[in-house]
């Protein structure tokens, strides 16, 4: 393997969230001071050719991506901290999508599962949050 791909494959590896691009291309500079962001998508296209990661759609018009480890899988992704978790895919979907197929025609040949909302840590800190708003909108009120 290049050491450009070497780096790449190294920053996805650590990377405890999906990373865009550029992101990816200023860690792997760390390991290869000659990557190149050409490279950087190249070499993503080619991981996701052979399975070796996955793309994640952040927000409208951004994505990401993140090292696949399983065969199949699917993905939880965190609307606060951007942690991505893989959970094995699943063969409950197979009746559903061949609805879909039935009601549009088409054939469906792959597929990707990727659901948004908030981590248990992330849970908690809104948990932290609301019961602190909460306090001082209470202490606002009783106060003369």
């Amino acid at each position: 393997m290049t050491a450009s791909r070497n780096a790449i494959a190294h920053v996805l590896s650590e990377a405890e969230h999906w990373l865009n691009p550029e992101e990816i291309l200023q860690r792997g500079k760390e390991r290869c001071p000659s990557l190149g962001l050409v490279t950087v998508y190249r070499t993503l296209a080619l991981f996701d050719e052979l399975g070796l990661v996955r793309r994640i759609h952040a927000h409208p018009g951004c994505h990401g991506y993140v090292s696949a480890t399983l065969k199949h899988g699917h993905h939880l992704v965190c609307s606060a901290c951007q942690q991505v978790v893989e959970f094995p895919g699943s063969e409950a979907l197979a009746p559903f999508i061949q609805a879909i197929e039935q009601q549009t025609g088409f054939v469906v040949d792959d597929h990707m599962l990727e659901l948004h909302g908030l981590c248990p840590a992330c849970q908690e800190q809104t948990k932290v949050k609301d019961l602190t708003t909460a306090t001082s909108q209470i202490a606002k009120e009783i106060t003369p």
